[in-house]
């Protein structure tokens, strides 16, 4: 792809919209929590897991 006909041409400014703060724009582009909670789910998934296969640990082996 050759750009070279558009290359040169000045950057466009809207007249209607004001251009947006850098801070603004960079906010767009950080990262985010698409599945909000999930993470504290898993957390106490792992955590119940945990003690599941403790209690079932000392079941089995209740001298150990």
């Amino acid at each position: 792809m050759n750009y070279d006909d558009i290359i040169h041409l000045p950057h466009h400014v809207s007249t209607k919209h004001p251009q947006m703060s850098l801070l603004d724009r960079a906010a767009q582009f950080s990262p985010f929590a698409a599945l909000t909670g999930y993470e504290s789910v898993i957390e106490e998934t792992a955590r119940l897991t945990e003690e599941e296969a403790e209690r079932r640990q000392t079941e089995l082996f209740p001298d150990a």
